[in-house]
């Protein structure tokens, strides 16, 4: 009874939709006690002192934890570059210095969340300031001042590409476009903020009920912190209220597991809780980096690219967290999904004291994507091609080398995606097939302009560049001439994707049973093996590819007679190298995931609204697990990524957030989405996905933006290369013109 391609009922949609499933923030125990956080609020400075005395003197204030309590004060995915609590006696080099306002400085632990509230505010701590460092720019520029004084500069990445000879294919192009383009913060905005209890369980092991990406790196990063063994340390993830990629850095894990180590120390060993308000959240956790990205694209008069030379600047704020993998992401698709033969790319990280910057769905692809697209929405106008006709002439091909000098994996799929999405669009072959299209809706008289817009793209599966992506699974088959049960573990966390039904879906098929009778164990580091992170849309690709290993393992066990039969399965995805450092050649991904979109809106010349009408979205998926999940995959990319587009515009100045409220950070709601979109999902089976799948998750986010802005400029013959396209900016832009 094949499984995949169906539409099954989720595995938590019952409990969600009733208000039965447990979120971190639900979770309650008898005499537990309440935790909170004394953030930074100074973007840049020395602790002098941290003085508690009149805050350990509230009633019902049970402890106090500074700097001096942390056992290895340093923690971070990247590189251990941030400490856990800043202040005097840290054991880590410029542990006292803070170098953004959501620097975690002291926790307070209370029979109650008012009293810990009010403890907080009687805390005093002296800092002498140090300049803030806010532009990123400048802070690439100059030395000095230093964010972190022991790495002599601010830039802490820089990847090259050179391929072929730039300079001179673009002093020969018929054609060139050059633009500068900022991309913006974005801010996660998951419906849970971040919220944790912490406790010791039966067999004395530290317990952390959080809500994250990987339970594994969750319970690393604790046990380095505290000096502690793995074996020690137990993260457990309930049902978790969105993560986009906000929950793969720290925020409340360690210091829960801190919290709950030290009381443990004095003999009380009770629950702690901690819950962060939305305004804690929005300074607490990352957000998506903000871009400079300079482009010379050149061309010759018949619409063939010959040469690009790119220049990215991302602000990593103030430590690195992920900032190393989403620049490589974006240094490789910079360029697009094109044939460029001669390509120069720099592309830098640089500390700032701006919140730091990380991962955020599509990490990386969707500044590159808004950069590429619009250079080659501007050489379609400069030369008098239709857009998807030129990008159809420039397409990259089967076996054809990249930017970094390698092809893509078998089984491209991009020109399928343009095709069919273009297609859909409206874009018809004129008698020379090439493609046109023709505006039949244009009212010149009218205040509400109609646009147009085409864009695509192409995003890897994984995070790679040299790192070997593996997967664990287990199953277990109990029953005795048949399957009556199957008990399938699996660590992948469960974000609100549809991962768990997904999981369960991909056994039913390997195996050949009804998903009803699978039981899945998930997401316990004391009962699951690593499965590594929930992001860069490697989980269904990754744990399909372990779990299919582990019922072809369990099905051989069960007939032989085993009962019940248990297998294991590693998968180890097939291996990748990092970028050279002078040449950038590298093969630095597995897989790739293939999306073109279409956008239509229209545009109020009066006052600059745009309003998105409609958008087709084209996704190769490889083979759709569930048709129902990948729709809501889809259209949920899309609503972000409109957001992203159209109206999030979180700002920070000198390092202070002024928009840490979602009433002054706005999301779209109900009233903000697309019209209608018609999601178009392709099947071209991936050559080493499990049963041909592909990641999706993160596809249709990133042409959103450059398709929009190329409506924008069908609408109003006005390009915008920095987005959000607020009404304030398209009317400014507009009066310009």
């Amino acid at each position: 009874m094949p499984a995949l391609g169906k539409v099954i009922t989720r595995v938590d949609a019952k409990s969600k939709v009733t208000g039965e499933a447990q979120y971190p923030g639900d979770y309650n125990f008898d005499n537990q006690l309440y935790m909170k956080i004394l953030f930074a609020g100074f973007p840049h400075g020395i602790i002098r002192s941290i003085d508690t005395s009149k805050a350990e003197n509230v009633p019902g204030v049970v402890a106090i934890y500074t700097a001096k309590d942390v056992p290895n004060n340093e923690y971070g995915l990247g590189s251990p570059d941030q400490p856990v609590l800043c202040g005097p006696s840290s054991n880590k080099e410029f542990g006292d210095h803070v170098r953004f306002v959501g620097d975690q400085v002291a926790l307070i632990i209370a029979e109650s969340e008012d009293i810990a509230i009010k403890a907080r505010g009687l805390i005093k701590v002296e800092y002498d300031a140090l300049p803030v460092i806010s532009d990123v720019v400048a802070a690439m520029k100059d030395p000095k001042p230093l964010v972190h004084p022991d790495q002599g500069t601010n830039v802490f990445c820089h990847f090259k590409i050179r391929k072929g000879d730039s300079d001179s294919a673009l002093k020969n192009a018929d054609v060139v476009v050059e633009s500068v383009y900022k991309t913006p913060v974005q801010e996660h905005a998951y419906l849970q903020p971040e919220a944790g209890i912490s406790y010791y369980d039966d067999e004395g092991r530290i317990t952390v009920v959080v809500g994250g990406q990987w339970v594994h790196e969750d319970q690393e990063q604790i046990a380095h912190a505290l000096n502690l063994p793995l074996d020690r340390i137990r993260i457990i993830y309930p049902a978790i209220g969105g993560a986009f990629g906000g929950r793969e850095d720290m925020s409340v894990q360690i210091v829960l597991a801190l919290a709950s180590y030290r009381l443990n120390e004095k003999g009380i060993n009770r629950p702690i809780k901690i819950i962060w308000s939305r305004e804690e959240s929005m300074v607490g956790h990352h957000k998506r980096h903000p871009y400079i990205i300079k482009n010379r694209w050149g061309a010759t008069k018949e619409g063939k690219l010959t040469g690009a030379e790119i220049e990215i600047i991302a602000d990593g704020g103030a430590y690195i967290y992920t900032s190393p993998k989403v620049l490589g992401n974006a240094t490789i698709l910079c360029t697009g999904p094109y044939s460029i033969p001669n390509v120069k790319v720099d592309s830098y990280a640089v500390y700032t004291n701006n919140i730091p910057n990380g991962a955020f769905r599509g990490f990386g692809g969707p500044q590159a994507a808004f950069s590429a697209e619009m250079q080659m929405a501007k050489l379609a106008d400069k030369l008098g091609i239709d857009p998807v006709e030129l990008r159809m002439r420039n397409l990259i091909k089967e076996g054809e080398p990249t930017s970094i000098q390698s092809p893509l994996p078998a089984g491209i799929t991009i020109e399928e995606a343009v095709q069919v999405c273009a297609e859909k669009g409206g874009w018809t072959k004129d008698d020379k097939s090439q493609y046109r299209y023709i505006d039949k809706t244009k009212d010149e008289k009218s205040t509400l302009l109609k646009g147009i817009g085409f864009s695509c793209g192409y995003k890897n599966i994984g995070f790679s560049f040299g790192y070997q992506e593996n997967c664990w699974a287990s199953i277990e088959l109990y029953g005795t001439s048949s399957i009556e049960k199957v008990i399938l573990k699996h660590a992948g966390a469960e974000v609100g994707q549809g991962a768990h039904s997904a999981f369960i879906q991909m056994a039913a098929h390997g195996l050949d049973v009804s998903p009803e009778i699978i039981e899945l164990v998930a997401s316990d580091t004391a009962l699951t093996n690593n499965a590594g992170s929930v992001s860069a849309s490697r989980m269904t690709f990754m744990a399909g590819n372990a779990i299919k290993g582990a019922t072809e393992l369990a099905l051989e066990k069960w007939q032989n007679e085993e009962r019940p039969a248990i297998a294991e399965f590693i998968y180890l995805a097939p291996k990748t190298t990092p970028f050279d450092p002078e040449t950038g050649a590298c093969e630095p991904n597995f897989a790739y995931g293939y999306v073109a979109e279409v956008v239509e809106c229209t545009v109020d010349s009066e006052t600059g609204k745009v309003q998105i009408q409609n958008i087709i979205c084209a996704d190769d998926v490889g083979q759709a697990v569930n048709p129902q999940q990948v729709i809501g995959q889809i259209e949920g990319g899309l609503v972000q990524a409109a957001g992203y587009a159209l109206m999030e515009d979180f700002i920070q100045k000198d390092g202070i957030t002024l928009t840490d409220k979602l009433s002054t950070y706005l999301i779209p709601t109900s009233m903000d989405i697309p019209e209608k979109i018609d999601s178009i999902i392709l099947e071209y089976p991936d050559k080493v996905g499990p049963w041909g799948i592909r990641g999706v998750g993160e596809m249709p986010l990133l042409p959103l933006a450059p398709a929009l802005a190329c409506a924008v400029h069908n609408a109003t013959g006005v390009w915008f290369d920095e987005f959000p396209l607020t009404a304030e900016r398209v009317y400014r832009g507009l009066t310009k013109k």
